[in-house]
């Protein structure tokens, strides 16, 4: 008979732990491809005066490598393709909405304001979504982009394994 821990540890520990990476790819990578899409239909130009009443200077510029990175970056997580490169200017991106946008709000990202008739009413958002996004990242990058990755077909298609991560 098997000791109740071990059978513990055999239920969390999967055979196949690389899958993990797929769900994590394909919220990441919608996510980041949703926020860059988001930014267009409105028009960039809404999201350059957005960052100019920020105070970040060349916000044209700004504006333009955000949606560049929030849709090409998020096209490469989803797709599994290049993942380590593809992460740091998604880390940057994260990070800087977090020390110009959401700090100041907190950690919850969900505020519950008030419900009436009209529905619920919730405040501005604090850092926690780009906390998990962070993470997630950074799990693809130390974990690998797993099966069913681009790399691993563009890469690793001559017999030789993937690397886990870095």
């Amino acid at each position: 008979m098997k000791s109740p821990i071990a059978e513990y540890l055999r239920l969390t520990s999967s055979p196949a732990p690389a899958w993990c990476a797929v769900p994590l790819r394909l919220i990441v990578g919608f996510g980041f491809m949703q926020h860059g899409y988001a930014k267009l239909a409105r028009g960039s130009d809404h999201f350059t005066a957005i960052l100019h009443a920020l105070g970040m200077p060349a916000a044209g510029l700004l504006a333009s490598a955000t949606i560049g990175v929030e849709l090409l970056g998020g096209l490469a997580v989803l797709l599994g393709f290049l993942i380590p490169l593809a992460s740091v200017p998604m880390a940057v991106v994260l990070l800087v909405a977090i020390f110009t946008v959401h700090l100041p709000n907190g950690f919850s990202s969900i505020k519950l304001l008030s419900v009436d008739s009209a529905g619920a009413h919730f405040g501005q958002p604090g850092y926690e979504t780009d906390l998990l996004y962070l993470a997630a990242l950074a799990a693809l990058v130390l974990g690998g982009a797993g099966p069913l990755a681009l790399d691993n077909l563009l890469f690793y298609a001559r017999g030789r394994k993937p690397v886990a991560g870095l």
